[in-house]
């Protein structure tokens, strides 16, 4: 068995078909094992048998389409992959905050991607790299002004699509943790 993480998109935690307990419930009916919520927007972390990760993305997604209505966005990844991008380091000496929200986007096929810079300049933003293994962009936001999104996340899904999904730093460690308990 090895453990997972499923990073979910679209997931309202206000509305009722879509809270923790009814998508683990999903995930527990697909057979999977240590069914845990992290955070209330779409990250679980579960036990399965060793497999291809698209297999499992599609398994999960076609579920949850099914029982709960949830149209899409399932991108998954192993306990490895987390645990070598945040043995990484790849924000050091920062910590998350406003002036600083490090953020990871996590891109759901790889194939065919091509990485690149963005092609307008955000001032409140600061690429810091592509993380291969995991499939993510790195990236440090000023997200000081509110309700005013970076141009760097706009970018990302106008070039990458909907087979995205971004958690904070923060979010990233608690899934490790919750990975490892």
């Amino acid at each position: 068995m090895n453990r997972y993480a499923a990073l979910l998109r679209g997931i309202a935690p206000s509305n009722p078909s879509m809270s923790n307990a009814k998508v683990r419930g999903v995930f527990e009916g697909l057979g999977f094992e240590g069914v845990a919520s992290v955070v209330a927007s779409g990250n679980i972390v579960f036990r399965a048998p060793d497999g291809e990760i698209d297999e499992l993305e599609s398994r999960i997604q076609a579920a949850l389409n099914r029982e709960l209505g949830i149209p899409g966005g399932t991108i998954v990844r192993s306990h490895g992959e987390l645990r070598a991008l945040l043995d990484s380091d790849p924000f050091p000496g920062l910590t998350h905050g406003r002036g600083t929200y490090l953020i990871a986007t996590f891109v759901k096929d790889s194939a065919g991607v091509t990485v690149r810079e963005p092609e307008v300049e955000d001032p409140r933003t600061r690429v810091v790299g592509y993380d291969e293994a995991a499939r993510a962009f790195l990236a440090i936001v000023d997200n000081s002004e509110e309700g005013k999104t970076p141009n760097f996340m706009a970018w990302l899904e106008r070039t990458y699509g909907k087979n995205i999904t971004t958690r904070t730093w923060l979010t990233v460690q608690r899934i490790v943790k919750k990975m490892e308990s």
